[in-house]
C-alpha cells in the first residue's frame, strides 16, 4: 500500500500574496521613486556641504599659513634687535652679580681676618698644616674642652667642603682633600683620646643599678654614648641610652670580657665625603660638584643644564640659534704635604697619601674588606641613588682601659700608650685571624630617628667599610616603626653605619608654579612626588615653608642664602634639587637644553610681575618645545584660575597659543591677534600692562640672579610628569 505525503494547506490569504509577491503595486513603486529621489538629493546636499568645507578649510589654511608667514617675517626682520636687547639684559645682570659675589668674597675674607679667633683659612694648607700640628701635641682630653676644639675644627671641614664643591684646579682639589682628610684624623684622634680618658675611670662611676658604667655626653654636633663593662654578666643582654635614643644588643660572648662600647653619633657625615672622594681619586678626576658650580655666563648654577647639553650634543643637535648668548703623625703629615709641588708626579704621590688616610679613618671594627665579601656585604651603595641622612652612628667595641685601684690611700694604675684598642669580634660568616670560622652572632642595633632630618620612605641602612673607603648593605632583620620613628637590625659586627634615603624620592613634581609676591620678591611653590613646598624668595635670600614640621622646624621660617638652603635641605632630607646624572634615576621627559636655560634666564628676569606653572602639555609638546602657564600677576594672593595663558617656546621663538589647559588635544596654533618674537620676554612684554614693565625694569640683580639659579637648580620644566 502506498502512502502519499500531502503538503500542509495554506491559508487562502497567503496563497494569494505569494503569487503576487513579485509585484509591487502602484503606490509603492511611487514611494519608492520618491525616496531614491531624496536619496540623490541627500547625498548631492552632503557632497556639496563637504566641498564647501573643504573648500573653507583650505581658504582658512592658507589664510593661517599666509598669517603664519607674515609674522615670521615680521619676527625676523626684529629677530636682531630681540636677541640683542636680551643679551645686554643678561649681561648687564651677569656683571653685576660677579661684582657683588667678588666683594662678598672679600668681604668675607677681611671678617675671616678679623675675627683674630685663632682660626686658620682653610685655602692656606700651610695654616692647616700648622694648626693641625699644634693640636695634635696639645695634652687637654677633657671631654668639653676636645668637642669645643673639634667644633673649631669643624668649621674648617664644612669650610673644605664648599671649597670642594666649586673648585675647578685638579691640583687645588687635591690640597683641599688632603686638609679635610687631615683634618678627620686628628677629630678622629681627638674623639678617641676624650673617650678613653672617661673610660680610665669607669669603675668610679659605677651605676649602683646597673652595676655598670654608662653616660651620655652631647653638643651640637655629636653625641658620644659610653658604656663600660664592669660587672660581666653572662645574662646581660644590652643597653638602651634614653637621651640619645641608641641602643646595644650585645652577644653572649661579650658580656663576659673587658670590654666597653662606645656610640658616637655625629650631625655631620664626612665618611661619605671620603667615599665620592675615593670614587674621584681612582677615577683620577677632579673633585668638584655638579651642582652649584660655577660657571662663566650661567648664573652660578646652570652647569648641569649645560653638562646635559654637552652630552646630548649628538642626540639632540645645536641649535642655530638660541635665545640668550652665553658669552699619621703630625709631623709626617706636614713634612708630606709641604713638600707637595704642582707636578704630576706629586699630584699622584698626594693622592696615594690620601687613599691610605682614608683607609684608617671610620675604621671602628678590625672587618678586613675580604671578611665583607664573606659575608655578603659587598654590595657597594650607589651614592648617587642614595643620600645619608641623619649623620654617622660610630658603633664600636674597644677593650676597657685598665682601671685605678687604691691601695693604702695610694692609686695604681697602669700606664698603657697604646690608646683605645679595638676588640677584635668576628661575626658568622667570617673567619678570625687564625683562619677558623667563627659562630658569633650579629649586633642588635635600634636607633631613634633624629628630629632633624625627615624619611620620606622606609630608610635604608648602609655598613662603613674601611677599607674599601665604601658603604656597604649586610644587615639582618630590618625593621621599621613609623609610628615611633625608630628602626632596628642586626649587623655582622660593631662598626660605623647611616641611615640612607633615596635621593630623589620627591621627584618628578607633580607640578610647579612660581608667582610674584611683590617687588623683588616671589613665591616658588612644588607639589613632589611625595612632599609640597615652598621657597619665598626676597632680594638675595630665600625662605623654606612646609605643613610638614617633624624633621624641618629648625630650617622652615629661616631667611638664608639659596646655596646654604639648598645644602640644608638636603641635608634634612627633602631634596628637590638636580644635577647631570638625575635622568638616570628619574624618568621624565627629555628637553633640549639650551631653550631650557633660556626660559629660566628669562623667567628670571620677568618675575616680579609674570606668574608661571606647570602645564599637563609640557611632556606633549615634544623635546625641542616647552609649554607653561603665564599671566600678569601684581598681587600677592594666588592667581586665579581663568588668568592663565599657554604658550610654547622653541629654539627660534616663542608664541602664546590659542588651546587652553582644558583643551582634549595638543596644538601648536597661535592665538589670534598674537604674534611670534624671538625671545621669551618680548613676547610676554606684548600683554603687559605699564605697572607690569615698570616693575620688571626695577627688579633687582640679586633678585634675578637667585630665582635664575632656584629654577636651573631644579628643572621644573624637565622633572615635571
Amino acid at each position: 500500500m502506498v502512502t502519499r505525503r500531502l503538503r500542509p494547506e495554506m491559508p487562502p490569504q497567503k496563497i494569494k500574496s505569494s503569487k503576487k509577491g513579485h509585484k509591487l503595486t502602484k503606490a509603492q513603486r511611487a514611494r519608492q521613486q520618491q525616496e531614491e529621489e531624496e536619496r540623490k538629493l541627500r547625498e548631492e546636499e552632503e557632497a556639496r556641504l563637504l566641498a564647501e568645507r573643504q573648500e573653507q578649510e583650505r581658504i582658512e589654511r592658507e589664510k593661517k599659513l599666509k598669517e603664519i608667514r607674515r609674522l615670521e617675517l615680521k619676527d625676523e626682520e626684529r629677530r636682531e634687535g630681540e636677541l640683542e636687547e636680551l643679551h645686554h639684559l643678561l649681561q648687564e645682570n651677569q656683571n653685576k652679580v660677579a661684582q657683588w659675589k667678588s666683594n662678598s668674597a672679600e668681604t668675607a675674607k677681611w671678617e675671616r681676618y678679623m675675627r683674630c679667633d685663632g682660626a686658620p683659612d682653610p685655602t692656606e694648607q700651610r695654616h692647616i698644616n700648622t694648626f693641625i700640628s699644634l693640636w695634635r701635641d696639645d695634652p687637654e682630653v677633657n671631654v668639653t674642652q676636645v668637642l669645643r676644639q673639634c667644633n673649631c675644627a669643624l668649621q674648617l671641614t664644612e669650610e673644605l667642603e664648599v671649597l670642594l664643591e666649586e673648585v675647578s684646579d685638579p691640583q687645588e682639589a687635591e690640597k683641599f682633600q688632603e686638609s679635610f682628610v687631615n683634618l678627620q684624623e686628628i677629630i678622629q684622634l681627638k674623639h678617641n683620646l676624650a673617650a678613653e680618658e672617661i673610660l680610665k675611670a669607669a669603675n668610679k662611676n659605677m651605676n649602683p643599678e646597673t652595676e655598670n658604667m654608662q653616660t651620655e655626653i652631647a653638643d651640637d654636633n655629636v653625641t658620644l654614648s659610653l658604656w663600660a663593662n664592669l660587672r660581666k654578666r653572662k645574662r646581660f643582654k644590652g643597653f638602651h641610652f634614653e637621651k640619645a635614643g641608641l641602643g646595644f644588643e650585645l652577644p653572649e660572648s661579650l658580656a663576659v670580657k673587658d670590654i666597653a662600647v662606645r656610640i658616637l653619633h655625629t650631625r655631620y657625615d664626612h665618611l661619605s665625603v671620603l667615599a665620592r672622594m675615593t670614587h674621584k681619586a681612582t677615577a683620577h678626576t677632579p673633585t668638584c660638584s655638579s651642582i652649584g658650580r660655577s660657571k662663566e655666563g650661567l648664573g652660578g648654577v646652570a652647569s648641569s643644564v649645560l653638562e646635559e647639553k654637552e652630552s646630548l650634543k649628538g642626540e639632540v643637535g645645536e641649535s642655530d640659534e638660541v635665545q640668550s648668548i652665553h658669552g699619621s703623625e703630625g709631623e709626617k703629615s706636614s713634612e708630606s704635604l709641604g713638600s707637595s709641588k704642582n707636578t704630576p708626579g706629586s699630584l699622584e704621590s698626594r693622592r696615594s697619601h690620601i687613599l691610605t688616610q682614608m683607609e684608617m679613618i671610620g675604621a671602628d671594627s678590625d672587618l678586613t674588606g675580604s671578611q665583607f665579601t664573606k659575608m655578603g656585604c659587598d654590595e657597594e651603595v650607589d651614592l648617587m641613588k642614595y643620600t645619608p641622612l641623619g649623620g654617622v652612628f660610630y658603633y664600636g667595641v674597644f677593650h676597657l682601659p685598665p682601671q685605678a685601684h687604691l691601695i693604702n690611700h695610694w692609686e695604681i694604675r697602669e700606664i698603657v700608650d697604646s690608646g683605645l684598642k679595638v676588640f677584635p669580634y668576628h661575626p658568622e660568616g667570617s673567619s678570625s685571624d687564625d683562619g677558623e670560622a667563627s659562630n658569633s652572632p650579629h649586633v642588635g642595633v635600634s636607633v631613634t630617628l633624629p628630629d632633624w632630618v625627615l624619611f620620606l620612605k622606609t630608610p635604608k641602612v648602609a655598613l662603613w667599610d674601611a677599607a674599601g673607603t665604601r658603604w656597604v648593605g649586610g644587615v639582618k632583620d630590618f625593621t621599621y616603626e613609623e609610628a615611633e620613628a625608630k628602626v632596628s637590625f642586626r649587623m655582622p659586627s660593631f662598626q660605623p653605619f647611616v641611615l640612607m634615603q633615596e635621593t630623589y624620592a620627591n621627584l618628578p613634581f607633580q607640578s610647579w608654579e612660581l608667582r610674584p609676591l611683590s617687588n623683588n620678591s616671589a613665591m616658588f611653590s612644588i607639589r613632589g612626588a611625595l612632599l609640597p613646598l615652598s621657597i619665598t624668595v626676597q632680594d638675595n635670600l630665600c625662605m623654606l615653608q612646609s605643613d610638614q614640621e617633624r624633621g624641618l622646624a629648625h630650617i622652615l621660617g629661616k631667611w638664608m642664602s639659596r646655596s646654604a638652603l639648598q645644602r640644608a635641605m638636603v641635608k634634612a632630607g627633602i631634596n628637590i634639587f638636580v644635577n647631570q646624572h638625575t635622568d638616570r634615576y628619574v624618568s621624565t621627559c627629555r628637553k633640549d637644553p639650551d631653550t631650557e636655560l633660556a626660559a629660566y634666564e628669562q623667567m628670571a628676569l620677568l618675575a616680579s610681575a609674570c606668574a608661571f606653572s606647570w602645564s599637563r602639555w609640557n611632556t606633549k609638546c615634544g623635546d625641542e618645545g616647552l609649554v607653561m602657564q603665564v599671566c600678569e600677576h601684581l598681587s600677592p594672593t594666588p592667581v586665579p584660575e581663568g588668568l592663565w595663558s599657554l604658550y610654547l617656546l622653541g629654539a627660534r621663538r616663542a608664541q602664546r597659543l590659542e588651546m587652553t589647559e582644558q583643551s582634549e588635544a595638543f596644538s601648536v596654533d597661535h592665538h589670534p591677534g598674537s604674534e611670534f618674537h624671538s625671545t621669551f620676554i618680548h613676547m610676554l612684554r606684548d600683554r603687559m600692562s605699564p605697572d607690569g614693565a615698570a616693575r620688571t625694569r626695577g627688579a633687582g640683580y640679586q633678585f634675578v640672579e637667585v630665582v635664575q639659579s632656584l629654577l636651573c637648580s631644579t628643572r621644573p620644566l624637565r622633572f615635571s610628569s
